[in-house]
Formats: structure tokens, sequence, C-alpha cells
């Protein structure tokens, strides 16, 4: 027996990511970044304040996108002056990404930006709960 589309929970969880994609955006659009934008400044934001320099290959890691997606944003970002690539002491190839003042200034703003948008977004369920299933649907065990 088929479910019914409001029982399905794959486009349950379809139209609540959108929605939740679209509020997003609308917290992000008054700092002028996109939400992929948002998640590698505020990744390498949060990196470079624990004392690492990642690469575009770290950073994709930490924020889960594509390599080569993440080189494109990268440079978006690097135009906007809100992240730097500079060269690896130790490797001339390689660019390590350090989030310039005005990006360490933007990134703390857009953290609280998308976390009131979450919160909002959130608020019908307990927050623990919406978690630890987010968790576990992200990260299931083995």
């Amino acid at each position: 027996m088929a479910l019914s589309p409001g029982e399905s929970p794959g486009l349950l969880l379809w139209h609540a990511t959108l929605r939740w994609q679209r509020n997003i955006a609308t917290a992000l659009s008054p700092l002028d970044l996109t939400h992929v934008q948002f998640v590698l400044l505020a990744c390498t934001w949060w990196l470079n304040s624990q004392g690492e320099h990642p690469n575009q290959l770290a950073l994709a890691r930490q924020a889960g996108t594509d390599v080569k997606m993440t080189s494109q944003v990268v440079r978006t970002l690097e135009h906007k002056g809100l992240l730097a690539r500079e060269v690896d002491p130790a490797d001339s190839r390689a660019r390590r990404l350090r989030v310039t003042d005005s990006g360490a200034e933007l990134a703390p703003r857009a953290i609280a930006a998308v976390e009131l948008a979450d919160a909002r977004f959130f608020e019908p369920v307990p927050l623990a709960d919406a978690v630890s299933l987010l968790g576990r649907l992200a990260h299931p065990a083995p």
C-alpha cells in the first residue's frame, strides 16, 4: 500500500528542507551572502579561530562540499574581500585560507543571523529532538 504524500517522510523532508533553505537565504540576503558562501566563510572563520589555516580540500571536507565548487566559491569570497588565499610555506603550490578583517567582522554576524533563522524554523519541535534526529540521519551508525 502506497503512502499518501502527507505520510511520505522523504517528501516531507524535501518540503521542510526547501522551507528552511528559503529562510536561510532570506536571513543572509542583507549580508550579501549565499548559503554556500556563508557555510564556507563560517567554516574558514571557525578553523582559523582554532589556529588552523586550511587549504581548499580541508575546507571542503569540513563543510561537506564538493571540492571544485568550494574552489569557485572561495574565489568569490576572495573577490568580495572576505577571504585571502596565501601561499603555504611548506608547499608553494598549495594555498592556505585566511579570513580577512572584513570576513572576521561579517562571519559572526552571519552566524547569528543563521542561528536566529534556525531557532525560528525549529521552534515547533524541541531543539534536542531535532538535533538528535538530524544527527542520526546525517551520521547513521555503521
